[in-house]
């Protein structure tokens, strides 16, 4: 089957997300993918995966081969490099192309990147994805001796949460039936920027959840209460929450879970401090007042700058939570 430039999609940045988005358009799209990342090995991997997958040197020559971009990028500087660095996409980016950023960064830096895009005549989405929802959780714990990090099961069985800005839903309604092949809950939630808006603000409640459910476990252990009773009545009552029903930071309290496995795999304390330092960026920027965020930030950016906590689960926050030491966090 012949198919032209408008057809073929380009994605960049095979990470540990991006590999498993890129693969399932590979798996499902039925149209050209063109790939492109800073790793060769990695590249070379996927290629040898995806025999009919095609490689493109630099951000620029992948857009000028394509009608559609995805990028997938750890950061707000990655995505400022990718776009607007030297033979990046905006050197190669075309008229009518629909480009989509799943990385999770500033939100007025997804506002300034739609805004360079828009100018060309293009068409730009923010769709940050999360995977931290019970299914994954469920294949997490049936199939995998060791848990992975939520957010890469999600993009390996193509069920991720795609939260999108666009400029109307028209854009939107075009974008979708793509984003239905990495994930299955993609959801519009208004404007440019307002995806990432959409994503912080979830994460920053997590974070503040994941501590509120560990200081509440050592407080109830601390006097007396079984962890696993006690989380049984949390989970059964007002208190309920995914923090705790669903991923406790409590060792053996929900079996598989990073907290039973020394707080390995998940999601890691320096994502989380990551995610928080936006929200706190988004609230300096909106004149909000985030009091249990700013709590929250301070908290896990001083447990990922500690090598004892660093490579661990956001759970382990569980840890820092007990009286002896919480108060070094504060």
């Amino acid at each position: 089957m012949n198919h032209s430039k408008a057809d073929a999609i380009g994605f960049i940045g095979l990470g540990q997300m991006g590999y498993n988005m890129a693969n399932n358009l590979a798996l499902k799209a039925g149209r050209p993918l063109i790939v492109h990342d800073v790793v060769e090995s990695t590249l070379d991997k996927f290629k040898d995966a995806n025999k009919d997958v095609q490689i493109a040197s630099t951000p620029a020559e992948l857009a000028d081969r394509v009608g559609t971009i995805i990028t997938m990028l750890p950061a707000s500087p990655h995505v400022k490099e990718v776009y607007f660095g030297t033979d990046g996409v905006m050197q190669g980016l075309a008229k009518d192309t629909m480009v989509i950023d799943s990385s999770t960064i500033d939100a007025l830096v997804a506002k300034e990147l739609a805004s360079a895009i828009v100018e060309k005549g293009a068409v730009a989405l923010d769709a940050p994805v999360s995977g931290a929802d019970d299914t994954i959780l469920q294949i997490s714990l049936s199939c995998l001796g060791n848990l992975a990090p939520l957010g890469i099961l999600g993009a390996a069985a193509g069920t991720l949460t795609f939260m999108v800005g666009a400029e109307s839903e028209a854009s939107f309604n075009k974008a979708k039936p793509l984003l239905e092949l990495m994930g299955k809950n993609i959801v519009y939630c208004g404007a440019n920027g307002n995806g990432q808006v959409a994503k912080i603000c979830n994460n920053m409640l997590l974070g503040i959840s994941m501590i509120a459910v560990s200081e509440t476990m050592q407080l109830g252990i601390r006097m007396g209460m079984d962890p696993k009773l006690l989380a049984n009545i949390l989970n059964t009552s007002s208190g309920r929450c995914w923090s705790s029903d669903t991923y406790n930071p409590c060792p053996d309290v929900i079996p598989n879970t990073p907290s039973c496995k020394g707080y390995t795999g998940g999601f890691g304390n320096t994502l989380m401090a990551k995610d928080l330092r936006l929200a706190m960026n988004a609230a300096q920027e909106s004149n909000s007042t985030v009091l249990m965020g700013a709590l929250a930030s301070q908290v896990y950016n001083r447990v990922s700058n500690e090598k004892e906590y660093r490579g661990l689960d956001f759970s382990s926050v569980f840890k820092v939570s007990e009286a002896r030491e919480v108060h070094r966090y504060r």
